[in-house]
């Protein structure tokens, strides 16, 4: 009975891993306080090599992405120092309101 048990569990906390089929990253597919990811501010974390990568932090969840130029190199721009976070990222802040 026991590894019957167990055998539900790991298949459920398995299935709750699944890709949702939406392979749009640029929307927030919380349960609660769903929104666009292009309507929150990003701040920029520098890593250790002084690139920059984008952040949001939207209490729940956080997002990170390269920062890149047009041509795919990295942007390090020294808008920070290295594995510090500059700019508004916290509380997934909409660009419609002040800071």
């Amino acid at each position: 009975m026991k590894r019957i048990i167990l055998l539900g569990l790991a298949a459920a906390t398995l299935s709750a891993c699944a890709q949702v089929n939406n392979p749009d990253k640029s929307e927030d597919r919380q349960l609660i306080g769903q929104s666009s990811l292009k309507d929150l501010k990003a701040g920029i974390w520098v890593d250790p090599n002084g690139c920059d990568h984008w952040m949001i932090d939207d209490g729940v969840e956080g997002y990170l992405s390269q920062r890149l130029q047009p041509n795919g190199r990295p942007v390090c721009s020294g808008a920070a120092p290295p594995t510090y976070v500059t700019g508004p990222f916290r509380g997934g802040q909409d660009v419609n309101d002040p800071l």
